[in-house]
This record gives structure tokens, sequence and C-alpha cells, in this order.
């Protein structure tokens, strides 16, 4: 062997080897099964580039735990976990022959919730798909996100095009039918928000969406060029996870963070993000109006057992797509978890705030002192708020519903509560309803649906792989009685890391029929008058795709099935949440 050859093969088994020992010493007890931390095992690490794990040490949600490291030992960490050389691009084929024309019409599923709503539910009409075609649906293609781990994002049909986000920043738009790539538009964070589709005049059409570094996009639907860019928080963890409610020429923009991750770091000064909702004028992106989750600044309030200065209040992040009520001018969001001391009143809440002005109304607390905080896993627990909550938050958006000539907001929880109130009593408790265990993983993550009768809940109950998570619920909405609930299978992939029966997935319903994602890799459809199983597809399998990228399927969480004209579509991998990592969309018919 030539003595360059021969070098370079050393010095590469010693930076492996410290790659290895420092990962060990600084990042294995959260990136392991069974931990709490919610971070992704180390096989979905290894399907991201290096560069990809180089910058979230640096410049994204790890930046506190790569600051304690020398650049070297960053560089060395990224290479040992990457199983991809370079950078995120890989090569596409299945670009559109020809260009598209401008979506018809704005019938379909637009946004997170279809409806401002988010009652998650579609109708005979848009979905032209019977309760009893269901169980002959097929896969007619799939797409491949290039490079990536987790495929999240709410799909969103209008006109035939197919408008999606993903974990790399870049946004597509596809043909509904076919698959192929009209065009791309590469953001410089996540895109995991529903994007909405709007007219703009003279017969363009504007999206619109959220990043994870905290910035308001609008977009020509027809080419993709940028129209307008807003940052709407400049807090260095703050990101947007739901999707902006555009209503009447505002754009109501929820704001969320992952502040509680560096306080795993005793050094880091914990914490002093607020969520926030922001009214922006869809025109030119300029801010009307700014709200805090929590009205009064955080300050200095203890030292940490490190020495360290901690701040609070914080947190009370708001996780999920606002909720429009025409009728009273209000929209409401959920919050989440404080995650410092002193105790405050509007995390893990309900809060209705002024179409107009940006007032609070009112804010419906739902779980008091509720001050969590990812160093409440540590062993050293030196930021962990004292007398810690469960980290309980609302990551659901709450439904507007009328039954009996009466409104209620109805949303289910963490806790393992799904709750009703009455937005014309200031947010008074109507029923609440326990339907699981609830957790920092349990409970209702991401999203129910209701019809005029019912809300179907999906349960998740994380914990680990153990035999009790998951399940699917309908309850009546004047009572919250529950109506049916089935259980959900043994998974089959049990023994896999990142294996769950866990429910996260947001819930898609359309008449006959109601749609949950698994954890485990499996959507089922459930039928809505008595929980009967219709169709189950096991996403867990590897996929040849329309676009040449090479694709396999995970765990499903966050966004949930869009249903349009006798379609469905879906994303599937979660290599986050002690997920299973996957990159592919897949399509389905019926023939």
């Amino acid at each position: 062997m030539p003595l360059c050859l021969a070098w370079l093969a050393v010095s590469t088994a010693l930076l492996s080897q410290e790659g290895r020992e420092l990962f060990e010493k600084h990042c294995a007890s959260c990136h392991r099964a069974g931990s709490d931390t919610r971070a992704p095992l180390p096989n979905a690490l290894r399907l991201l580039s290096k560069d990809a794990i180089l910058a979230s040490l640096e410049s994204g949600s790890m930046k506190a735990q790569g600051s304690a490291l020398a650049r070297a030992e960053r560089l060395a960490i990224a290479n040992t976990l990457s199983g991809v050389v370079g950078s995120d691009e890989q090569p596409e084929t299945g670009a559109c022959p020809a260009p598209a024309g401008p979506p018809k019409d704005l019938d379909g599923w637009n946004g997170w919730g279809v409806d401002p709503s988010n009652t998650r539910s579609v109708s005979a009409r848009i979905a032209a798909l019977g309760r009893d075609q269901v169980a002959r649906l097929k896969l007619k293609w799939a797409f491949g996100y290039p490079g990536q781990t987790t495929a999240a994002a709410q799909p969103t049909l209008v006109g035939g095009r197919l408008f999606l986000g993903s974990m790399n920043g870049t946004v597509y738009s596809l043909d509904a039918k076919t698959g192929c790539r009209y065009w791309t538009f590469k953001a410089p964070a996540t895109v995991r928000t529903a994007i909405t589709v709007a007219p703009a005049g003279n017969g363009s059409h504007v999206l619109y969406f959220g990043d994870t570094k905290a910035s308001v996009y609008a977009l020509d639907a027809q080419t993709g060029s940028l129209v307008w860019k807003t940052q709407v928080e400049t807090h260095p963890y703050s990101r947007i996870t739901g999707a902006p409610l555009l209503a009447q020429g505002r754009l109501y923009v929820p704001v969320s963070s992952v502040e509680e991750v560096p306080s795993q770091n005793p050094k880091y000064e914990c914490c002093t993000f607020r969520g926030s909702l922001v009214a922006l004028d869809v025109k030119d992106g300029k801010q009307l109006w700014k709200t805090h989750t929590i009205p009064d600044p955080p300050g200095p309030t203890v030292k940490n057992s490190a020495g360290t200065q901690m701040w609070g209040p914080s947190g009370a992040a708001v996780w999920s797509a606002p909720t429009l009520d025409l009728k009273r001018k209000a929209v409401y969001i959920a919050t989440g978890n404080n995650y410092t001391n002193p105790e405050e009143t509007h995390s893990d809440a309900i809060l209705a705030i002024d179409m107009e002005t940006g007032g609070v109304r009112w804010s419906a607390q739902m779980t008091p002192k509720d001050n969590w905080n990812m160093s409440c896993i540590n062993p050293n627990k030196a930021s962990c708020p004292e007398n810690p909550g469960q980290d309980l938050d609302f990551g659901s958006s709450p439904i507007l519903r009328t039954v009996g000539g009466r409104d209620l907001l109805v949303v289910g929880q963490k806790s393992g509560i799904v709750h009703a109130l009455d937005p014309g009593k200031m947010g008074k408790i109507v029923w609440q309803t326990r339907i699981g265990r609830g957790g920092a993983l349990g409970g209702v993550e991401w999203g129910s649906a209701a019809d005029d009768e019912k809300v179907y809940v999906a349960l998740s109950d994380y914990a680990g792989g153990r035999a009790a998570e998951g399940g699917m619920f309908a309850l009546n909405l004047a009572t919250g009685e529950k109506v049916w609930h089935t259980p959900a299978p043994a998974p089959a992939c049990k023994g896999k890391a990142g294996c769950s029966a866990a429910q996260m997935a947001a819930v898609t319903l359309m008449p006959g029929a109601v749609f949950s994602g698994s954890m485990d890799g499996h959507l089922r459809a459930y039928d809505t008058n008595d929980g009967a199983v219709l169709w189950d597809f096991d996403t867990l399998q590897e996929f040849q795709t329309v676009n040449g990228v090479k694709a396999r399927g995970g765990s499903m969480s966050a966004g949930g099935p869009a249903i349009v004209g006798g379609m469905l579509y879906v994303n599937s991998g979660y290599g986050a949440l002690a997920g299973m990592a996957g990159n592919v969309l897949l399509a389905f018919g019926v023939d």
C-alpha cells in the first residue's frame, strides 16, 4: 500500500474511533432506544449526511451541545455517525414534461385541517372515494425525498397540484396524478408546516408556509419564485411547526421552539423563549401585531447547581395550527408547557385572541404547574425546575364544531385527556374524557378529526414499545362518551429499534372512514360507525419512486393523509421521537 494511502487509512480509523468515543460520552445517553429525550436513534442518524449532522451541532437544535465541543470533535462525530458522504443533494429524475398551468380551483385539501375550523374532515364531493372503495386502495406511485430521514409534513392538494415541504427545506410542486415534479424551492431550514394556497389577483396564486428558523414565506404557486419572506421571531431556538392560518387578508402564524433541548447543558442559561401568535399582511409579509402566550418577559430567577443563571417565565410554545372563529372574530391557539419556574397560567392552555388587535380575550389552562425541560431527564437535573411537571403540551389544534346549537372547542392533550370547551363562555369546560395514561410522548399528539356527531382521536401513549400503546377512539361530540374503541394491533416489526404501536400522526376523516398512521409504519382505515378496520397498509418497506430516489417507509407521525379526487396521499418516515426513519410520499387510488 502506498504510504499516503496507508496514512489515510490509519487517520480515518483514528477519526472514527475518536468520533465513537465522543458520541458515547456526549450523545449516546439521549440517542438510544427507550430514551425519554425523543432524540433520533443512531440508525436514523446514519441516513443523514455529514453536512446535516454538522449543521445541527453548529447552528441547529443541537448547537448548545455542540458548543461544548471543539470543531474537530464535532466533525469527528459527524463523520462517524453519517452513512452519507457530502451534502443532502442526490440526483433526481421525474421532471414534468411541460410547465403546469395555474391551479383551476382551490377545492381539495388546503392547509393543515382542510377548513379554518381544523376538522380534518373532507367532504364526499372532494374525497370522491366511497367507504366501500377504501378496501380496494392500491399504491399508484411513490416519491422519494433525497438524503432525508423524516417525511412528516402535511400534503396540500389543490387544482391537481401537490405542494409539500421537507426536512432539508425543499418545497415541491408535484403533479397529483403522476408525481412528476414541476418546480422546487429551497428554504434554509426544515419545512414541516402544511402549505396554504390562496388567490393573489390577476389569476395568480400564492403559497404560504413557515420553517424551523421561524421564517414565513410566500411563493408564486405556478413558478415557485419567492414573493416575500418574513422572520417572525429572533430567538435562536424558535421555529414554526404549526401551519399559518389565512383569513381576511391576514396570515396568523404560531411560533414554537426547541429551547427545552439545550437545557440539558448545565451551562446554558435556560430559558428565555415565549410562544407567540403573529399576524402578517399577506400582501407583503409586514407584521401587524405579535401576541406572546406569556404576557411577562422572562427575568433572572435562581442559579442552577452548576452556578448558571436561570430565567423565567418561559415556554408555552404554540406547536399546532390556529383555529378560526369568524362569528366571534377570534383565533384560538393551544399552548405547550412552561420550561422554567415561576409557574405561569397560560401554559398547557387554550387562548382566544382577537383577530383584529391581537388582544387575549381569555385563557383556559388545562394542566397547571407543568414546568419541565429536558434537564429533568438528565442524571444531574441541574436546570430542571423544582417540582417539575410531566411535559403535557398541546400538540393538536382545537377543533371548532357546533352541536345542538352550541359551539364547542374540542382538543386532545398529551395528558391523555380530550377536552371540550365553550368558546362563548370564556372557555368553560363542557366535558373531559380520558382515553389514555398520557405522558411526554403519550396521550394525543398531533391532531384529531370531527364530523357533526363524533370526534375521532388517535392515542399515542408511547413508552418504548410497551404493548398498551396506540388505539383509535370515537367520542360523542355532545357528551364526550366513548362510542367505540379499537385497540392497536401488536406491531409486526417488534424488536426493531423505533418500532411502536403508538399512533401519533394526525387523523384524517372522510364520510364513512377515518385514517390513522402508526409508529410501526402502518396506515389504517377505520369504519366510522363501529371502528372496524377497513384497510391496512404496511409502509415499512422499500419503494420504487417516480423521481429515481432510493426510498423506504418508516414510522408515521405529525401530518396525516390528504384525500382528494379519489386519491389518498401520505408521507411515511419519522426519524425523530425514537421513530423509524423513512423518506417517502405515497399516493394511493382505486383501480
